[in-house]
């Protein structure tokens, strides 16, 4: 079925970013979009919901705030809305638990007539005319059915997926997990005597901590290894953090693609370190429990690099490599958890414009600083993308407290004029020799 109807965008995928998007244009009446997600509700990393882990962003980093702070779908009013604002005052803290964050943008989610979930892109066609648009296939989840949108844009918000190297594949995934199904196995570790967490981020502290606070009579014995050469501290500085800023963004943008790539390694702490309290609780809770056992079931070591993993009788035998002292050695587990972090979902229908837009290098497309897909023939219908944009945007690229940010851009250039403000001059420092011109 064809719905003749042309929108002014369509959102493909909903996550926090064209949620957020969603939740913006609610009360907009110059931008008409519809978003379509295949899941069958909004959830935000269900397998990472441990409890006590906390988002990594202060709670103003909602769906709105940074936008329009008097938006009934900010977070304060969310608290306001389940009569919880007297706790948050009391709880007194910036940040907020993961899990509050993901019933936040449920409740959120469940107010917009634009979201639609069990809804799955399955192609898109480009169709270029005097009336430029694209035609957007739909499949229902649960009837099959196939239904066709047209938009003048398109914003691709399909986020990430988990990035598991080929060779720790193909075992079962109660036993060899990636981080983000944790929650969904974790009771399947009751049992475990050797537990393997490998990684050094966020993720994999708060599965080791998870698991050190779940030890019972020295069960399970637990592994953190990791390649990296430590388990280093997320750079939490009030100055290193004005990179998340679209002051910064404006910067990074202009710079030549090979200086970008040379840029991302010297951002990566502020990325993909450890939380300084996570990182103090896995210490405290690790002497509190020497004060009963004086050698401790638990090995952490850095410069270890996983290499193969082997299913026998009495386990999985991973195969390991000490890289500083160039040495190998093996050990045996019943349960390993892989924190190997994510890549880009790029929807398959995305690959055919790949003749027609620009790229950077083979894997990576020219992204203009509002967030365009750039073609190699201009045109008025856009593809934006919120998805795969390290490369071209920085370390902020899949930042919460900068996905309001993108969305604004966006929606302005969608509109034509500016729906919300565009903030500049938001930070105390300096990053292009340009803007002493200011001064």
């Amino acid at each position: 079925m064809e719905n003749k109807k042309v929108y002014d965008m369509i959102g493909v995928g909903i996550g926090p970013f064209n949620l957020g998007m969603a939740a913006l244009l609610d009360n907009k009446e110059e931008i008409e979009g519809i978003f379509f997600e295949e899941s069958s509700s909004f959830n935000w990393h269900p397998g990472m919901l441990i409890e006590g882990a906390d988002l990594q962003v202060p709670f103003l980093a909602d769906l709105v705030t940074f936008a329009d702070p008097t938006s009934k779908y900010s977070f304060i009013n969310y608290l306001h809305k389940h009569n919880r604002l007297y706790t948050f005052y009391f709880f007194n803290r910036f940040d907020i638990p993961r899990r509050e964050y993901n019933d936040y943008a449920q409740w959120v989610a469940g107010q917009l007539d634009n979201c639609r979930f069990n809804k799955r892109v399955v192609d898109v066609t480009d169709h270029v005319t005097t009336s430029s648009y694209y035609e957007v296939t739909v499949e229902d989840q649960q009837t099959k059915v196939l239904e066709t949108y047209l938009a003048k844009h398109l914003v691709i918000g399909t986020g990430s997926s988990p990035s598991i190297p080929a060779e720790f594949e193909g075992f079962p995934q109660e036993d060899v997990l990636h981080t983000s199904a944790y929650q969904y196995c974790v009771d399947t570790f009751t049992e475990a005597d050797k537990v393997l967490i490998a990684g050094s981020g966020q993720s994999a502290a708060e599965v080791f901590l998870d698991q050190l606070q779940r030890q019972t009579q020295r069960k399970p014995m637990l592994y953190w290894l990791t390649r990296s050469p430590g388990f280093f501290q997320l750079e939490a500085g009030k100055l290193g953090q004005e990179v998340f800023s679209p002051d910064y963004i404006d910067y990074f943008h202009k710079l030549s693609y090979e200086t970008r790539q040379k840029e991302l390694p010297h951002l990566t702490q502020l990325r993909n370190g450890i939380e300084e309290k996570t990182l103090h609780k896995i210490y405290d809770l690790l002497y509190h429990h020497t004060t009963q056992i004086r050698e401790l079931p638990v090995l952490i070591q850095a410069n270890v690099e996983l290499k193969s993993i082997e299913k026998g009788k009495d386990g999985y035998h991973v195969s390991c490599y000490q890289l500083q002292e160039d040495m190998s050695f093996t050990i045996t587990v019943d349960k390993i958890v892989l924190a190997t972090g994510y890549q880009p979902h790029i929807p398959n229908w995305l690959h055919k414009f790949s003749d027609l837009i620009e790229w950077e290098d083979d894997a990576h497309f020219n992204v203009s600083r509002d967030y365009k897909l750039q073609f190699k023939e201009e045109r008025s219908h856009h593809i934006f993308t919120l998805t795969n944009l390290e490369h071209s945007h920085g370390a902020g690229a899949t930042n919460l407290a900068l996905a309001v940010e993108r969305n604004v851009t966006i929606i302005n250039r969608i509109a034509g004029k500016p729906l919300y403000p565009e903030q500049r001059h938001t930070i105390f420092q300096t990053f292009s020799h340009d803007a002493h011109n200011d001064y």
